[in-house]
């Protein structure tokens, strides 16, 4: 276990999130994500309905974004199995308003402003966080492919973006070396 040892205690809740991306045949690429939560106790929706055992989902929800190497959202579908209420899906057509969105600089803000509360579901829109890096590493190669023998004029998004990127730091002086800018 990487943490150290816990004091004695008792798992009440598991939420898993898996991300995937997938390279499509079309050129295009999906990038994937579920999210999942589960009780180790019995528990009930709000709204009624039966009683659920140890390990069925509260939450069990969906979102696939469909994406060109400019990251750009071409699609988006989003799905809702398992909700506290039987209306949560309702609301994932509205996850359409993200066609056409670009990953990257601003992303969070505008899907705050596309699909941000009322106008969204709190759990799917905590995905697209990890979708957006998702995104980012499926398509890194295909994009550096892209673009291997032309001169790179744009300051990386990675620099300054943590402490190991920082401009001044090893690593940017080994990647990026033109936007160093720390002692040589």
């Amino acid at each position: 276990m990487p943490l150290s040892n816990p004091s004695p205690r008792k798992l009440m809740h598991t939420r898993e999130i898996e991300c995937k991306g997938y390279e499509r045949e079309d050129g295009l690429w999906d990038i994937e994500a579920r999210l999942r939560d589960t009780k180790s106790v019995k528990h009930t929706r709000h709204h009624g309905g039966r009683e659920r055992e140890p390990g069925e989902p509260v939450h069990d929800m969906w979102i696939r974004l469909t994406i060109d190497l400019d990251l750009k959202i071409r699609d988006v579908e989003a799905k809702t199995d398992e909700g506290p209420y039987p209306v949560c899906g309702d609301i994932t057509p509205n996850f359409k308003a993200l066609a056409g969105l670009t990953i990257g600089r601003g992303w969070r803000n505008s899907i705050a402003e596309r699909v941000g509360g009322v106008k969204g579901c709190t759990h799917l829109v905590e995905l697209l966080g990890p979708l957006g890096t998702t995104a980012f590493q499926a398509t890194n190669r295909a994009r550096q492919a892209r673009s291997a023998g032309k001169p790179q004029t744009k300051k990386p998004f990675q620099i300054n973006s943590c402490h190991t990127y920082k401009e001044d730091a090893p690593a940017v002086l080994e990647r990026w070396p033109e936007f160093y800018t720390g002692p040589r």
